[in-house]
């Protein structure tokens, strides 16, 4: 695998993300019948559904979409809610012809370039909704998108998957958005890092016995939960290259959320709940498990709740992770285990594996054969949707 992981920082040939084409390739190394699904693609909102959709007396307080400098843009009076040049990272291709939501065909066509055929796409420019103050216009929005989603995914015939939007800061608002988003048929939701503050202003704390009955309902719900880079970045200005000096501190925000599944008891009070992490990679699980151990073993007197499961149970059980090109992380598979991983394409984003995905697939391959890659370039995503 030495080789390989040689040859894909930088995959030879790589372009800038506007200039990338799919490139298929001669063979993937995978078993014949083999689907190719990307756990983990973006979808950027090119139609202005929340004004078109908000019920009349609420319409001067909708969110607005539109095409500006080669994005599309999301806020509200003709204001942006992210910064120009972030926009403009998250609508590295060409928007009008498959990373924005308008042309679905289109962007079927273009994964499909690049040997994908099913996808899972996390909302983009939308998370910047997941903490509007106005808590009734964001879940109105929520639910908005999730109809949105579920009607592309009509559409795209099994190809297309989208994370839906749940109301987390309220049991009843909790099992309202989960009902509504099952009848739907979407798969699994976007559970934030950082849950925000109740109205007290205090933080919501995931592991707080407050918590509790949201976790119910999204156990009872049966659909997984999904977490996703994107909340963290610089605590500090940086003056010289901050997108990368952000990007290093983005792509590793999951150990508080995790110590709190496992020490704060949520597992232990929902053994049905299944999480997902999605684009921090997988190197990241065995040294978190392996701290985790440690600090178990050496604090346990502390503890004022016991934790009922040795740490790697917990991992086993619940949960799954992502990668699109992780040498490391391929290395340590036995470690993490070959059905809790899944291999994503990241599209559209510029660490995407768009216009390479057959080097990474076959980095995976390489490293656990043709028939466990399956399960990993495809499998393990598919179950993990329960489709």
């Amino acid at each position: 695998m030495s080789s390989q992981a040689g040859n894909i920082y930088p995959p030879e040939g790589l372009r800038p993300p506007k200039d990338r084409r799919g490139h298929t390739g001669d063979s993937l190394g995978l078993p014949p019948g083999t689907e190719v699904f990307s756990a983990d693609n973006h979808i950027s909102l090119a139609d202005d559904i929340f004004y078109e959709r908000f019920p009349e007396r609420l319409k001067n307080q909708a969110p607005r979409v539109w095409y500006e400098d080669g994005a599309f843009e999301l806020g509200v009076g003709g204001k942006s809610f992210l910064p120009g040049e972030f926009s403009q990272v998250l609508m590295q291709y060409d928007p009008l012809t498959g990373a924005g939501s308008a042309n679905l065909e289109g962007r079927i066509e273009e994964l499909g370039s690049d040997g994908i055929e099913k996808e899972l796409a996390f909302p983009n420019a939308l998370l910047a909704l997941l903490h509007y103050p106005d808590k009734e216009i964001r879940e109105l929005c929520f639910r908005i998108y999730n109809e949105y989603i579920a009607e592309l995914q009509e559409r795209s015939q099994g190809r297309f998957y989208g994370v839906g939007l749940i109301n987390w800061w309220d049991a009843k608002g909790t099992r309202k958005t989960l009902a509504e988003m099952k009848s739907l048929g979407v798969k699994t939701f976007l559970m934030p890092l950082s849950l925000g503050k109740d109205d007290d202003g205090t933080p919501l704390d995931s592991s707080s016995t407050a918590m509790i009955p949201v976790w119910d309902a999204i156990e009872e719900a049966g659909l997984p939960a999904s977490h996703h880079i994107g909340e963290t970045g610089l605590s500090a200005p940086c003056e010289v290259n901050a997108i990368a000096v952000g990007m290093v501190a983005n792509v590793a925000p999951f150990r508080e959320t995790f110590g709190k599944y496992l020490f704060g008891g949520i597992l232990d009070r929902h053994p049905g709940l299944r999480i997902g992490w999605f684009e921090g990679g997988a190197n990241w699980v065995p040294s978190a498990l392996q701290d985790a151990e440690h600090i178990h073993a050496s604090y346990h007197h502390m503890l004022n709740r016991p934790v009922e499961h040795d740490v790697q149970y917990y991992w086993d059980n619940h949960m799954y992770a992502s990668f699109m090109v992780d040498p490391l992380g391929l290395e340590l598979i036995d470690r993490i285990g070959v059905d809790r991983v899944m291999w994503s394409a990241d599209y559209p984003h510029n660490e995407s594996t768009f216009g390479y995905s057959e080097k990474s697939i076959a980095m995976v391959v390489d490293a656990v054969g043709p028939e466990k890659a399956a399960r990993v370039v495809s499998g393990n995503v598919k179950e993990y949707l329960g489709v």
